[in-house]
């Protein structure tokens, strides 16, 4: 495997990382808006900026004004963002709306992608349901068939920028029962349709979500992305690519409690010596490195077998979002313990990293819920 980044691809992370250094999310800036009691809607001067960068193009065909990247480029893309706790629904709109409609119909393509590589249309899967333990066969929402149109009712949980999006694509049951992969359908709902309710909410990490409830929302046949009652197989692909780019995010978010844990040892003295001075404290700043390596190298291995279409591809990936899960806590507990009384206190980065992996450990399944898709596969 060539683990030597492109021309295009290096330029594009340093674009990244320049744009983390200008526009890096202070911590008092992240806990005012955790403590706002409103919620605060996106910047969007901060969002037509990814548009001007050519970011939010990044996966697309040129014929739709894409720049024909693919995973790989995500990957360097938001492993740089994650550094700086960048708060833009990038992987929502992008990577989950994004690749639900790079395998749509041409009409569905033409009427969506343009308007979302500009920065003027948001996108959210609503996935996730209450009292069950995720995954997409779980799926217990039901889209009924009434003649040429869609009935749609249920609710869904914990959907990453149902909030602010524009447009929502929902995995629905059109037949079968909770556990059956048959009978799951696709459908792109205006989020402002009648009978769309969704009650917005903050995450853990101070980002924003929403619960979207569904009371006989009626969609035409034609918003269905793929075959009615075959949207298993379009999910799972598009998942994969969701939780690598999450993955990458996560990453990035762990090489700076790494580092900044390095750093803080090396200035904070105790008994007249640099704690990082101290063999105990050495000993396990070097078992954060080896689990970020870990990690880091799991997320490679992982994009790599997905960009090249190889058939253990989903078990890199299960394999990867396990890891992440697992190597996310053990360097994040380690980085509050090192920094001490400071790594408690919402005025230190340290807790909001800590708290964005948190987040992202849950999301789509935690550590144990792909351990165990992982001994499946």
């Amino acid at each position: 495997m060539n683990f030597q980044l492109s021309e295009e691809q290096q330029m594009l992370a340093d674009s990244a990382k320049r744009f983390v250094r200008d526009h890096f999310v202070k911590s008092s800036d992240v806990e005012k808006h955790r403590q706002n009691k409103k919620l605060m809607p996106l910047d969007q001067a901060t969002w037509q900026q990814f548009a001007e960068l050519g970011w939010l193009a990044v996966p697309f065909d040129e014929q739709h004004g894409g720049l024909g990247m693919g995973v790989l480029e995500t990957m360097v893309l938001l492993e740089a963002l994650g550094e700086g706790l960048i708060m833009a629904p990038y992987i929502a709109t992008v990577v989950l709306g994004g690749g639900f409609l790079r395998r749509a119909s041409a009409e569905q393509q033409a009427q969506t992608l343009p308007a979302l590589v500009e920065g003027k249309r948001q996108l959210a899967f609503a996935a996730e349901e209450y009292e069950r333990v995720f995954s997409l066969e779980n799926t217990a929402m039901t889209a009924r068939v009434n003649g040429s149109e869609i009935v749609l009712d249920g609710t869904k949980a914990c959907v990453m920028n149902g909030d602010q999006a524009d447009q929502l694509i929902v995995l629905a049951r059109t037949a079968g029962q909770p556990g059956d992969r048959g009978g799951l359908s696709l459908f792109l709902v205006d989020a402002n349709a009648d009978g769309v309710e969704r009650l917005a909410h903050r995450t853990v990490d101070g980002r924003q979500g929403a619960e979207i409830r569904f009371n006989n929302v009626t969609v035409p046949e034609t918003a269905c992305i793929g075959a009615l009652g075959d949207g298993y197989a379009l999910a799972h692909t598009v998942l994969m690519e969701g939780l690598l780019a999450l993955s990458a995010e996560s990453v990035g978010s762990l090489s700076v409690l790494l580092n900044e844990t390095v750093e803080y040892s090396k200035t904070r003295k105790q008994f007249g010596l640099p704690i990082g001075k101290f063999q105990a404290l050495q000993f396990r700043m070097a078992d954060m490195f080896i689990a970020m390596e870990q990690t880091r190298s799991l997320l490679l291995a992982a994009t790599l077998k997905t960009a090249e279409g190889h058939d253990d591809a989903a078990f890199a990936v299960h394999a990867m979002k396990a890891q992440l899960g697992r190597a996310g806590r053990k360097i994040a507990q380690e980085a509050i313990q090192i920094h001490g009384g400071m790594g408690m206190t919402d005025e230190l980065g340290v807790g909001h990293y800590v708290k964005r992996l948190s987040a992202a450990d849950g999301l789509f399944g935690n550590a144990d819920v792909h351990l165990a898709a992982l001994a499946r596969t």
